[in-house]
C-alpha cells in the first residue's frame, strides 16, 4: 500500500516533513538574528557610533556550527573615506608617526564656556611635530607620482616658510632620500632655523619684504629651485613644493585630518575653528566636513591674529587690516608677535575653501598671550602661539552656540618653538606671576561674558 493510495496520509507526511525543516531553521537562525539586528540598528546609529572596517563577530549556531559576521558597508560610516589608515604592530619609517593625532578635551575651556571644546593634537606628529607634517608628506608623494621627484637621483626639495613646514620637509627629505633648501623670513624664531640645520637642511634666513618683491622668502625658494634644475650639473632637479599654492596641502587635510575628526567625534561638530596661514588646514577640514560628510548645522570659524588681513576678508569681503594703510597691499609679515598664521592675500589654498568659512574671530597678541599662560597653568598644555589663538577663537566661537555644543580647534606646534619670541613677550608681560591671573577667563581674555 503506497501514500498515493491514500490522500489524506500524504497530506499529514508532507506536513510532518514540513514541520520538522522549519524546526531544524529556526534553531540554525536563532542564533543569527540576534547579530542581524544588531548589525540592522549599528548602522541605523552609524552618525554617532562609528566602527572599524575590521569590526567581525564570530557566533555558534546548532544549524551552521561557527559562523563569521563581517560588516562590508563600515567604511561608509566615514563619509568619503575608504578608511582612516591605521598601522598593525610596527609602521614603516617616519611616516608611520604621521596623522591619526588625539582629539582632547580642554577641561578648562569646556567648564568655563558650559560647551565641548576639544582640540586635534596635532604637536604629536612625529616628523616635524605640527600639522605641516601631512602636508609635506603629500606634497611629496604627488610629486614622486607625477615624476618630479625622484629617491636617489640627488634632487632638493625648495620651500619658502616661516618654518613648519620647512621642519616637516627637512625631516622627510631625508627619510626619503633628498635634500632640503629652506628659505624664510629673518624675523621668525630662532629655534626653528636652528632645528633646520640640525635635520641637515639648507637654511637662507632673509630680510622681510612684501610678496611683489623677488627677494620675499616663498619666490627666493622658487628661483633656487629653477635655477637647481637650469644647472644640468648633474641629473639632479629642484622642486618647489609652493605649500601656499599646491592644491596637495589642503588635499592632505581633506584625505585624512577632516575624516578623522569625524570618527572621533561621530559626527558630532557644531564648529571647527581654525587659524590660516597657506590656509590648508581650514579648507581641507572644512571641505570634507560639509562637502564629504555633509555636516549642513556645521559653523567653520577663522581665527586670525592681529595684523592678519584676512578677518576683514571673511567678514566683509575686503583685505584690510587696521595696521595696514587702505590701498597698500605690499606688505606681507603681519604686525603680531604670532607665527605661522595671519596673511594678507588670499592663496590658492585658502580661496579652495574660503566660501565654506562662516565667520572669523580677531584675537590680539595680548589675549594669545593670557590665553597661552591659561592653558599652561589649567591644562598643563605648552603651546605655539597659532595654537593660542586658535584656542582664544574657539572660546569665542563656542558662546555664540547653545550650551552643549562642540567646537573643535587644532593645538598646531609646542611652545618650545616659540621661546625667543611668543613666550619671551608671555614673560615681558608679567603673565608667568601666578597672583597675576584672574580666574575668570573671560575677565583674562577682556571677552564679554554672554548672558
Amino acid at each position: 500500500m503506497s501514500l498515493s493510495d491514500h490522500p489524506r496520509a500524504y497530506g499529514t507526511a508532507a506536513v510532518a516533513v514540513a514541520f520538522v525543516a522549519g524546526v531544524l531553521v529556526t534553531l540554525g537562525l536563532k542564533d543569527l538574528y540576534p547579530d542581524l539586528e544588531r548589525r540592522f540598528q549599528e548602522r541605523k546609529l552609524a552618525r554617532s557610533r562609528p566602527r572599524r572596517a575590521t569590526d567581525a563577530r564570530r557566533r555558534s549556531s546548532f544549524f551552521w556550527g561557527t559562523i563569521e559576521l563581517q560588516d562590508r558597508e563600515s567604511s561608509s560610516l566615514v563619509p568619503g573615506a575608504t578608511q582612516i589608515p591605521r598601522d598593525n604592530g610596527i609602521s614603516e619609517g617616519i611616516e608611520g608617526c604621521i596623522g591619526r593625532t588625539p582629539l582632547i578635551k580642554i577641561h578648562s575651556l569646556s567648564e568655563a564656556t558650559g560647551r565641548t571644546i576639544l582640540a586635534k593634537a596635532e604637536f604629536l606628529n612625529g616628523a616635524g611635530n605640527s600639522p605641516k607634517d601631512r602636508v609635506a608628506l603629500h606634497m611629496i608623494q604627488v610629486a614622486e607620482k607625477d615624476g618630479f621627484l625622484k629617491p636617489g637621483r640627488g634632487d632638493t626639495i625648495y620651500e619658502g616658510t616661516v618654518g613648519s613646514t620647512g621642519i616637516s620637509i627637512a625631516a622627510l627629505a631625508r627619510a626619503k632620500g633628498y635634500k632640503a633648501h629652506i628659505c624664510m623670513p629673518n624675523d621668525q624664531s630662532l629655534e626653528k632655523s636652528d632645528l633646520l640645520h640640525h635635520l641637515g637642511a639648507t637654511v637662507e634666513r632673509v630680510p622681510v619684504q612684501p610678496i611683489t618683491s623677488p627677494e620675499h622668502f616663498v619666490n627666493l625658494a622658487r628661483r633656487r629651485a629653477k635655477a637647481h634644475t637650469e644647472s644640468q650639473a648633474d641629473a639632479s632637479v629642484g622642486f618647489f613644493a609652493d605649500q601656499f599654492e599646491s592644491p596637495a596641502n589642503y588635499a592632505a587635510h581633506l584625505q585624512t585630518t577632516g575624516p578623522e575628526i569625524y570618527a572621533q567625534t561621530g559626527g558630532r561638530v557644531d564648529a571647527f575653528v581654525a587659524g590660516a596661514g597657506t590656509g590648508g588646514t581650514i579648507s581641507g577640514v572644512a571641505k570634507y566636513l560639509k562637502e564629504e560628510a555633509r555636516l549642513r548645522g556645521l559653523r567653520v570659524v577663522l581665527a586670525d591674529p592681529q595684523g592678519s588681513g584676512l578677518y576683514h576678508k571673511i567678514q566683509h569681503g575686503v583685505m584690510y587690516s587696521p595696521t595696514e594703510r587702505e590701498g597698500t597691499r605690499r606688505r606681507q609679515q603681519v604686525d603680531s608677535v604670532v607665527e605661522g598664521i595671519g596673511i594678507n592675500r588670499v592663496t590658492a589654498n585658502l580661496e579652495a575653501g574660503r566660501d565654506l568659512i562662516d565667520a572669523a574671530v580677531r584675537v590680539s597678541d595680548g589675549q594669545a598671550c593670557r590665553m597661552a599662560r591659561w592653558l599652561v597653568e589649567r591644562d598643563g598644555i605648552f603651546c605655539g602661539s597659532s595654537s593660542a589663538v586658535n584656542c582664544a577663537a574657539a572660546v569665542v566661537a563656542a558662546m555664540g552656540l547653545p550650551k552643549g555644543s562642540t567646537v573643535v580647534t587644532v593645538l598646531c606646534d609646542s611652545g618650545t618653538r616659540h621661546l625667543s619670541k611668543f613666550w619671551k613677550q608671555v614673560a615681558a608681560m608679567g603673565l608667568e606671576d601666578e597672583a597675576s591671573e584672574p580666574e575668570d577667563l573671560f575677565a583674562l581674555l577682556g571677552i564679554e561674558k554672554p548672558k
